[in-house]
């Protein structure tokens, strides 16, 4: 048996192990990337193999959510692709704000920069005291993390200069304050955003919501899982809502351009 064929069988095995044994389920991710990020967790534990580490996650619950924690995309930063926070400003916000309230879902959220960007955002355009954030990922490591809003201070020096350039209105100072070597969120925005777990694998939709952020998620999924990702945004945004994908997915999944116009091409924007 050749190499790549006993390590896919592997991979197989693990994955349907963490499954069976635990509910997640990774079956659906693309292969190239679970199994970049099961040799790293490999290297990292006694076992010399993909196969040694079966029996250890069937019977060890705790070792296998560190497993399914190492497959979950944490890479995440303020006011990221600052360009795209300016699309939403001048081309999202002003439909937004002809609603007496306002549901904003972040799926993938990791630990949870993009939804304060966006609490930010929201605060500056006069819509925050309107707005419910709901920020999701299935990593309860990084929700910790994401409800506290507690973060390096040295990871705010590029924030500060993604913020400027996303077009904030005030120093990004005004919305944090410092604590060691940390910043803290500030509590109105902490607040505004509820932190929950979601798997979009087998998890429902949320309902009425006006704008879903989902960028770089859909990259890691098989396409049977990133049309059922899709399903779900769809059928969680109301009519006229806005869906924002990453830069490097779009609605070439399924039925998604039947159900979109888009808003904003480079940006991924699209409105249902």
């Amino acid at each position: 048996m050749h190499k790549e064929e006993l390590e896919r069988i592997e991979i197989d095995l693990l994955l349907e192990a963490l499954y069976q044994g635990h509910g997640y389920d990774f079956r659906a991710y693309a292969r190239a990337s679970v199994a970049r990020r099961a040799k790293k967790f490999l290297a990292l534990q006694p076992e010399q193999s993909l196969a040694e580490l079966i029996p250890r996650v069937l019977v060890d619950e705790n070792f296998a959510t560190q497993l399914a924690y190492s497959f979950s995309v944490s890479v995440t930063e303020m006011f990221r692709d600052p360009w795209i926070y300016q699309e939403i400003r001048n081309k999202v916000t002003p439909l937004l704000h002809t609603y007496p309230s306002i549901n904003i879902w972040h799926a993938g959220c990791a630990s949870g920069e993009e939804a304060y960007s966006m609490a930010i955002l929201l605060k500056e355009v006069g819509l925050l005291q309107r707005a419910r954030l709901y920020a999701t990922d299935f990593n309860d490591e990084l929700l910790d993390i994401a409800r506290a809003g507690i973060y390096p201070a040295k990871s705010f020096q590029l924030a500060t200069r993604q913020y400027q350039q996303a077009g904030g209105q005030a120093s990004l100072s005004d919305y944090y304050y410092t604590r060691y070597n940390s910043v803290v969120m500030e509590s109105e925005l902490i607040n505004s955003i509820t932190f929950v777990n979601h798997n979009l694998t087998t998890d429902k939709e949320f309902g009425e919501m006006h704008l879903v952020f989902c960028r770089n998620v859909l990259i890691y999924f098989k396409p049977d899982l990133r049309e059922r990702a899709l399903d779900l945004f769809t059928n969680s945004l109301v009519r006229g809502g806005y869906l924002c994908l990453g830069a490097k997915e779009n609605l070439r999944y399924g039925a998604g351009e039947e159900v979109y116009k888009s808003v904003c091409d480079r940006a991924r924007i699209y409105q249902k």
